[in-house]
């Protein structure tokens, strides 16, 4: 009985321990933890704040085909669930002598522009869907891209050293020619 109890809960505890370790290939790990950073290279730039000026359209009725504008909100909103997924998903992965650089380069990238997105780009965002003045909504842009932008730009270079790196050692092919930093 105890013994059966006791492989029972060893059971239990290898399953755990497994699920908790995300031994995923170099490729998935420099997918999750580099290059789905690009999805926020935009963080600080003109690059947000032209979708935030021209949103995206979004489906109101199926039957007709009928759209509508997105709420910059929701555009936010969207941008939040976005880096909150990606994070889940970069602290899953395994930190190793090898992976270790480009997960904590990845997770410090996340964990800077994540509350910027939920309480600065928040508020732009409702300034905008208010109908706020241009001078008051620029004001806010300004703040946080002087505020935000020289570190976000340290820590994509972080994250792009690293990743080159880890890519190079893995024979990932990527082509890093392509603007990885959110300078306009």
């Amino acid at each position: 009985m105890w013994s059966s109890l006791v492989r029972l809960f060893l059971c239990a505890a290898f399953c755990c321990v497994l699920a908790s370790c995300d031994d995923a290939s170099p490729k998935t790990c420099f997918d999750r933890a580099v290059l789905n950073c690009n999805m926020i290279s935009d963080f600080a730039s003109k690059g947000l704040l032209r979708q935030l000026e021209s949103p995206s359209v979004k489906l109101t009725d199926a039957k007709t085909g009928a759209n509508a504008p997105m709420k910059r909100t929701e555009v936010v909103d969207d941008k939040i669930a976005f880096v909150e997924e990606s994070l889940a998903k970069v602290r899953k992965l395994r930190q190793t002598d090898d992976t270790k650089d480009i997960v904590q380069a990845s997770i410090a990238l996340h964990e800077y522009v994540l509350p910027v997105y939920r309480n600065e780009y928040q508020q732009l965002a409702k300034l905008y869907d208010g109908g706020a003045a241009k001078a008051e909504i620029d004001g806010l842009a300004s703040a946080i891209s002087t505020k935000y932008g020289p570190g976000v730009a340290v820590l994509f270079d972080r994250l792009t050293t690293a990743g080159k790196a880890y890519a190079a050692k893995h024979d990932i092919k990527v082509r890093w020619d392509v603007r990885t930093s959110p300078a306009n």
